[in-house]
């Protein structure tokens, strides 16, 4: 009988100090935060991805951030792509709606989608957008919040620091081998980054956005790194311009100059090494080659002692116009050269794929990089990227890496073309003559119904 006014004393005490708790929890949080977290959306993609010559459609799951008031949602390449069949945005009041791409840029792995106004509109929804930080006042230490749905888990928050402002990484793919991570380096955390965070966004206590997360370090724990917001918002801006992103090319393959100025005879902190060239680019024809050392490009000095330094040169190559002159002041040996370089567009080596399913065959637009390496003439015609067996195309013995030139003795430039001549085949099924490219020997071959 005396427990139980014991037991009525004590829970109040309980109560009160819980709800100071969560008072000065509250307190430690600022209203741009939380205007932050209500901008944080998961993102379900369903993409269309070929598999030796049969369609396929996979989802995937993956975040971003509301970053206008448009409804513009920023978030990872490998996340969003031009493949994406439908997109669906959760909110963070849980209601889902649908969106579109905008449009996407591998190279930084970066892409915008756009939430459907109407949808929003018929239910009555609403939403917040966050804002940018600037990523270039960042100093290793400051305290950042990661944001997004790791595997599958909304509304996640994860709390670390700034491990380095300037990470570097050799440009490496995402996705479908596309390349990236040429034209920046990464802001580093430990805050956890884990697989579906990708396209979240990486904070600061006041909700700013300082990068946009990308890639976790498998094998180890806490390493995480994101875009940097700088590079991110250049790059949404463009894409909501003109839906893609026009840079240069000249082929060029920097490499760091440290540890290599008393051989070269050069000062430190002057000059880039040139590690490589691609066959047929433009400073291949205008004759650079490995081992030479630009020391200017249209009369700016070049410092490339060090790797963390090669991607904003590669940047300010890139963003020359293409068909531009660009000017490349080069050593060699004791000699100094003046070289005029033309760039061309940046393109990926992958081009554009499709699956023609009825002949069991997969295949990719040429890209002039392949092109190059494949001493064809032109970008005309595609590569065979997979067949199936027992189908048409394998009967009649068209092997994956075959470049397909002609058609029924018609050179095709699009897929939208060879995709016509497929879909005659299947109203009306007749023989149909591919003309194919084999290492180097043009071969002959007869599709049969």
């Amino acid at each position: 009988m005396l427990a139980a006014p014991a037991l009525h004393a004590i829970t109040p005490r309980f109560a009160t100090r819980d709800r100071e708790r969560v008072s000065t929890a509250v307190d430690d949080i600022e209203p741009g935060f939380q205007r932050l977290l209500d901008a944080v959306v998961r993102l379900d993609v369903w993409e269309t991805t070929f598999d030796e010559g049969a369609k396929r459609t996979q989802h995937g799951v993956g975040s971003g951030v509301i970053m206008t008031r448009e409804g513009h949602i920023l978030t990872n390449a490998h996340v969003v792509n031009p493949y994406a069949e439908r997109i669906m945005v959760t909110l963070n009041n849980l209601e889902r709606v649908d969106a579109e791409l905008v449009g996407w840029d591998h190279w930084t792995d970066l892409a915008v989608v756009k939430i459907d106004p109407d949808s929003l509109e018929k239910r009555g929804l609403s939403f917040d957008y966050a804002q940018f930080g600037d990523s270039a006042e960042l100093v290793p230490g400051q305290t950042v919040y990661a944001v997004g749905t790791p595997n599958g888990l909304s509304r996640t928050v994860t709390r670390g620091i700034i491990s380095n402002t300037d990470r570097y990484f050799e440009g490496s793919t995402v996705g479908r081998g596309y390349e990236t991570g040429y034209f920046n380096t990464w802001l580093q955390t430990d805050a956890a980054i884990n697989p579906g965070n990708s396209g979240g966004p990486l904070v600061l206590p006041d909700g700013r956005v300082i990068g946009i997360n990308t890639r976790g370090y498998l094998g180890a724990e806490n390493l995480g790194f994101a875009v940097p917001s700088d590079i991110a918002r250049a790059v949404m801006d463009d894409l909501i311009h003109d839906s893609s992103i026009v840079r240069s090319y000249i082929g060029l393959r920097p490499g760091p100059m440290q540890d290599l100025e008393n051989f070269y005879e050069l000062e430190s902190n002057r000059g880039m090494l040139v590690q490589s060239v691609d066959p047929g680019s433009p400073v291949a024809e205008a004759g650079l080659r490995p081992g030479d050392i630009v020391l200017e490009i249209d009369g700016q000095a070049m410092d490339g002692r060090f790797p963390e330094q090669l991607p904003a040169i590669q940047n300010f190559i890139a963003s020359r116009a293409p068909g531009q002159t660009v000017n490349l002041k080069v050593k060699r040996g004791f000699q100094t050269i003046e070289m005029p370089v033309v760039t061309e567009p940046l393109e990926s080596r992958i081009g554009e794929e499709t699956a023609l399913e009825g002949w069991g065959l997969g295949v990719q637009k040429i890209s002039r990089s392949i092109a190059r390496e494949e001493n064809l003439d032109s970008t005309d015609g595609f590569v065979v990227v997979g067949v199936q067996p027992a189908f048409p195309a394998y009967e009649a013995g068209i092997r994956r890496g075959d470049v397909i030139t002609k058609v029924n003795r018609q050179t095709l430039d699009s897929l939208k073309e060879l995709e016509a001549i497929y879909q005659s085949y299947e109203a009306d099924p007749q023989k149909t003559l591919i003309e194919v490219n084999r290492n180097h020997q043009v071969r002959f071959m007869v599709l049969k119904p």
